[in-house]
Parts: C-alpha cells; sequence; structure tokens
C-alpha cells in the first residue's frame, strides 16, 4: 500500500506531457465530446485527469484524403479545437506561451496545445503559416508520410528527399516566431536538413528507436543522438507497429525508454502517445487513464524519481520553455 501511495504521489505530482494525439480527427467520427468520459477512442479530459496528464498536444491532423484543400481542413480540426476546449474552461485552456502552461497546470487544468500534423495545410504559403500562429497553433509536424510542399515524408525516402526550399523556409520562419518543430514522418534527408536549419531544439513528437522495432516510422540510433545533442526531445509512441513487430506491450515500450537513455541520456525522452490515431492500443496502455503504469514500469526498470519526472514531462517542458518564450 504504502508503495502504490509512493508511485501516485510520483506521477500524479508530476508535470506529465503528452506530444501527441488525433482525438481532435475522430470525435465527430464517434460522436464523442472530450469533456465527457467515453468507452470508445483513447483520450477525453475524464481520461487525461485519470492519467494525470497535465499537458496535452491536439494535433489537427491533414489526412491523405484531404490533400485537395488542406487548409480547409485545419481550419474544421481548429474550429473543432476551440469549440471542446472552450466548452470547458473549469478542465482545459489553450496554451500559446510557457507561462500560459504554468499558470493553467498550477490552477489544476490541463494546458492544451494546438498543432498541425501535415505542413501541406500551410498550401505553400507562409503567410499561413503566420496566420496558423495567430490562431494559436504552436507546433507543426511537417510532413506526414507523403510528399508536401515542404519535403518528403518517410514513405518518399527512396527518392533521398529532403526539405525544398519553402521547406527551409518554414524551419527558419517556425524559429522566429517561435514555434514547435516536429520531424516524426520526416523522411531521413529531411531530418538532417531540419537539425541542420533550426536554431532551436525541435522534437519528434511520436516516434520509437529504428534499432528495436524496424520501422520507417522510427528514428536510428545517429538520429537520436543528434537530436538529444540539439536539446530536443523523443516522444515515445504507444503504437504498436512502432513498439514491436509480433508482441507489443508495456514491457517493450519500456525497452525503447531503456535503449534511448543508454544511447543519448535520460534528457531526451518524453511522451507521445498517439492516442486515437491507431485501431487498437497496447492491451496495457489502452488510454490516456493507464499512463501511471508507465511510471510504475519505468521505476521498476531502475530509472530513479527524478529521471522518471524528466521522462514524464520535465523534459518536454524545457523544450517549451525554451521554444515558445521568445
Amino acid at each position: 500500500m504504502e508503495k502504490q501511495s509512493a508511485l501516485n504521489d510520483l506521477h500524479f505530482s508530476a508535470p506529465v506531457v503528452d506530444a501527441h494525439c488525433d482525438t481532435l480527427t475522430v470525435l465527430g467520427k464517434q460522436g464523442r465530446r472530450l469533456a465527457e468520459k467515453s468507452g470508445a477512442g483513447h483520450l477525453d479530459l475524464p481520461r487525461l485527469f485519470l492519467g494525470g496528464v497535465k499537458v496535452q498536444f491536439f494535433a489537427a491532423f491533414i489526412g491523405p484524403e484531404y490533400r485537395d484543400n488542406p487548409l480547409a481542413r485545419a481550419m474544421e480540426i481548429i474550429d473543432t479545437f476551440y469549440r471542446e476546449v472552450c466548452a470547458s474552461p473549469d478542465l482545459v485552456e489553450p496554451a500559446f506561451t510557457y507561462s500560459d502552461i504554468t499558470r493553467i497546470i498550477s490552477g489544476g487544468r490541463v494546458a492544451a496545445l494546438l498543432t498541425v500534423e501535415g505542413g501541406e495545410a500551410l498550401a505553400g504559403r507562409l503567410e499561413v503559416l503566420r496566420m496558423f500562429y495567430r490562431l494559436g497553433v504552436r507546433g507543426i509536424t511537417l510532413t506526414w508520410n507523403g510528399r508536401n510542399d515542404l519535403g518528403d515524408g518517410v514513405d518518399e525516402s527512396g527518392t533521398g528527399g529532403g526539405l525544398t526550399r519553402f521547406g527551409v523556409a518554414v524551419v527558419r520562419e517556425m524559429n522566429r516566431l517561435g514555434m514547435v518543430i516536429d520531424v516524426s514522418h520526416l523522411s531521413a534527408r529531411g531530418f538532417w536538413d531540419v537539425m541542420r536549419e533550426s536554431a532551436a531544439p525541435v522534437i519528434a513528437s511520436h516516434s520509437n528507436c529504428r534499432a528495436l522495432c524496424d520501422h520507417p516510422r522510427n528514428l536510428d540510433d545517429d538520429q537520436i543522438r543528434a537530436l538529444a545533442a540539439a536539446g530536443g526531445v523523443v516522444g515515445l509512441c504507444f503504437y504498436p507497429d512502432f513498439v514491436h513487430r509480433e508482441t507489443p506491450s508495456l514491457e517493450s515500450w519500456l525497452d525503447h525508454a531503456e535503449y534511448v537513455a543508454g544511447l543519448a541520456g535520460v534528457d531526451c525522452i518524453g511522451l507521445g502517445s498517439d492516442f486515437d490515431g491507431m485501431d487498437a492500443a497496447i492491451p496495457e496502455l489502452a488510454d490516456a487513464a493507464s499512463l501511471p503504469l508507465v511510471t510504475e514500469g519505468l521505476l521498476r526498470r531502475g530509472f530513479s524519481a527524478g529521471e522518471v519526472r524528466k521522462i514524464l514531462g520535465e523534459n518536454f517542458l524545457r523544450v517549451l520553455a525554451r521554444v515558445l518564450e521568445k
């Protein structure tokens, strides 16, 4: 009982940050509301509180079926974000600065960060990027799996393509504005282009280790080391295919955490669940309410309480403090 109490004290006092979910995309399809606990999907506000989440990144994912008008699709999802978040001001608030984040979580609410997953939403214009910033977007996953105006995603890696000239301009403008650059889904060449061009730390919001699970969406050792050396963070993902090809489990996810810690240090590890972006979750990590099991597992693997706090959220908060406070 005392051990469980100590574990709960650690987990629920930690600034838990989840750097990626696709909940905005599925709420309408599943007939859900963010404020209502549901048996469908993986994430809503009640389950965020049960899981101890203090900061949640909400992605406006631009699916391939919307490539004809990605900007309109992005605006639809941004509208969903504000309708859902602003309907529950006692539970959640949009965060635009690091000061917002600290104020919101100190008041016992969830700080919601709006991101865009898929730079095609920019419609090839820096003016749209600047308007997204004014609308509260604070991070962009530059590509999804395919090619867009910014560069090649992982599905196009065979071309050897990286960032386009527009992609380079976007990286520089995001640095200037104070927006988080996300390299998940980006081709290997594009990753290295970002690392060369960005003056600020970047993140891989939801990616794992290629050495443990040979999936194109995962990062290789050199990428993880480079991201860590630049002060960035990898949000280790719960998507089963990125955890283990045959037996995805909490234990195999913990293998990724241990591997990154040994390779590049604890300071570059975070959480990037990808909740509501997968059909079936890892059994032990069925939804956002299950996150205390991550803390339990990390302690079992020998991580100290201070290291666990870093992994749960302090590492991502360090990047947000650096990037958002311009």
